[in-house]
């Protein structure tokens, strides 16, 4: 689910960045912001970061003395994705094994539908398998597939979410 977050950071802009006049030091924490937001995959909370739309407010900087740099709060709003339980998602075929099938939704790279959640597909084997049931319904690699979120597993290691779920 896309979600639209307002979050707070801070902002270190080194001694070199700073200008008098202002509109190069906004320019320098705008920069700054964007290399971090782009730099931050995914939290827990709020999910994986995908644009920023609008910048709120720069607070007034803050001095570290051992360095010279200046920290600078900032508030800011931002697009979010974050696969919740229940949620009716589609996604794209990125690997099929014997077990089930794995899918790329959107900045989630890890989503498995267990063959166990697919009763009426049957795997077939070969030098591109893929899953097929009855109906000539064919899951193949590169394919889109709906699913539905039955859970979700964040790793923190990797900063990202883990998501399981059954063929919709």
């Amino acid at each position: 689910m896309y979600l639209k977050t307002q979050l707070e950071w801070n902002v270190l802009i080194s001694p070199e960045n700073l200008d008098p006049n202002g509109l190069m030091l906004q320019r320098s924490i705008i920069i700054r912001l964007l290399e971090e937001f782009a730099n931050r995959k995914a939290t827990k909370d709020h999910g994986y970061f995908l644009s920023m739309t609008t910048l709120e407010k720069i607070g007034e900087g803050k001095i570290r003395p051992e360095s010279g740099d200046v920290l600078f709060p900032v508030r800011y709003n931002c697009l979010t994705f974050k696969p919740f339980k229940g949620e009716v998602l589609k996604g794209v075929v990125d690997r099929i094994v014997k077990h089930g099938v794995f899918l790329i939704c959107g900045p989630v790279g890890n989503v498995f539908l267990s063959v166990r959640t697919m009763p009426d597909y049957q795997y077939v084997h070969g030098e591109n398998p893929t899953f097929m049931n009855n109906e000539s319904s064919k899951i193949e690699k590169g394919g889109v597939v709906r699913f539905v979120v039955l859970g979700t597993k964040w790793v923190e290691t990797e900063k990202e979410f883990q998501v399981l779920g059954p063929v919709a």
